[in-house]
């Protein structure tokens, strides 16, 4: 999902901080018209997206230079994830982002304008759900493809191959793409949202109970995605941690005990090397996606079990933009995670790191001798 609420949401949220929205919502909800709405974001929106969508194309360009590397060490199934996560990452900065820019355009050119039609709200509608959970299920994916890959090297050396991969990411786009047209097919349904920029499943108001299971499924699908790579990073992560530790007593043995077993020191000190870049890549992607999308997530989830609570209707509809907002810069920031964090900016961080670390024992033992000179004379 790309930027699509952001151009009007500056001005609405500081008025919704001001004014009480409940009344503004139903009002807005029972007419057939949406509030006026500056368009001086439009702009922004549309750099928003195309700056999404060159950083998508620059991250997929660095990963298809690097696909030689990537095979040489038996990694091209996270290598797939990852370039299925961009491509969904960059589709869903131009297809959503058509709509909403559509949306826009229409109020730039009227001062007020009529809902967009079914059929539009419908298709702009499956388009934010199948390109909000795309990103999330393929970002677990490639965690728990990461952890089986660090935790069980030889089962995932033998059983996990590129055609496996190939039938996961075809599963769970088949499975965000179910769940988006089921409303099209009159199970649930999508309506326009407020300020009127957004088709979205209903978040309050009446909901049929199809419209409720949808929207219990995708948060709970969701977040259990976000869970579930925390999870997997956390035991990829202490599985690293081991071996890492398991080389440096390796690294600690004389020479005649190493010289016997020289395999396990080369053999561990190489399976931390080539996890590395991967696990911190997958580690941040992970905070990113939990930053960006927990927010609109959670308050979906607790709006709808307190409405049918207290069958009140909601009074954040700018709580709601600001989550969606943060959700739409999930896409914005993977792939420039990939950008910066890559295995040659690893290195040179790595390299000063140690290069830094390494004087300084060095500039101490020089002073030292110096101060043993000078006693001597």
């Amino acid at each position: 999902m790309t930027l699509f609420s952001t151009s009007s949401t500056p001005s609405i949220f500081h008025q919704n901080l001001r004014i009480n929205l409940s009344e503004d919502s139903a009002s807005w909800l029972n007419n057939s018209t949406v509030p006026p709405v500056r368009f001086a974001g439009l702009g922004t929106s549309l750099f928003t997206m195309t700056f999404g969508a060159i950083s998508n194309l620059t991250a997929l360009g660095i990963l298809i230079k690097s696909r030689v590397r990537f095979r040489r060490q038996s990694k091209a199934p996270f290598l797939l994830l990852t370039v299925a996560l961009l491509l969904a990452d960059l589709a869903g900065h131009l297809i959503p982002g058509a709509f909403a820019l559509y949306l826009h355009m229409n109020q730039r050119n009227k001062i007020q304008v009529g809902k967009p039609t079914k059929e539009f709200c419908q298709i702009f509608g499956a388009s934010m759900v199948f390109f909000g959970l795309c990103p999330l299920l393929l970002g677990c994916a490639m965690a728990v493809e990461r952890c089986v890959a660090i935790t069980q090297p030889f089962f995932h050396a033998a059983m996990i191959t590129l055609a496996h991969m190939v039938r996961v990411v075809f599963f769970l786009s088949s499975l965000a793409f179910f769940l988006a047209v089921l409303p099209l097919f009159s199970v649930g349904t999508y309506t326009t949202q407020f300020p009127g920029t957004w088709c979205f499943l209903p978040i309050h108001g009446s909901k049929t109970t199809a419209d409720t299971n949808l929207i219990l499924i995708f948060s709970c699908l969701g977040l259990s995605a976000l869970a579930l790579s925390l999870l997997c990073n956390i035991l990829s992560a202490l599985a690293l941690l081991k071996a890492r530790i398991k080389s440096r007593s390796a690294n600690t043995i004389p020479a005649a005990q190493r010289s016997r077993h020289p395999s396990s020191t080369s053999s561990s000190s190489s399976f931390c090397s080539l996890d590395l870049e991967m696990m911190v890549q997958l580690a941040v992607i992970t905070v990113v996606s939990c930053v960006c999308w927990s927010p609109f997530l959670i308050h979906i989830l607790v709006m709808h079990f307190s409405q049918n609570l207290t069958d009140a209707p909601h009074e954040k509809d700018g709580v709601i933009l600001l989550g969606l907002r943060m959700a739409s810069w999930n896409q914005i920031l993977d792939p420039w995670v990939y950008i910066l964090l890559r295995r040659a900016v690893l290195l040179r961080v790595c390299c000063a790191f140690y290069t830094q670390k390494s004087m300084v024992p060095e500039n101490s033992s020089y002073a030292e001798t110096h101060r043993q000179a000078l006693s001597l004379q």
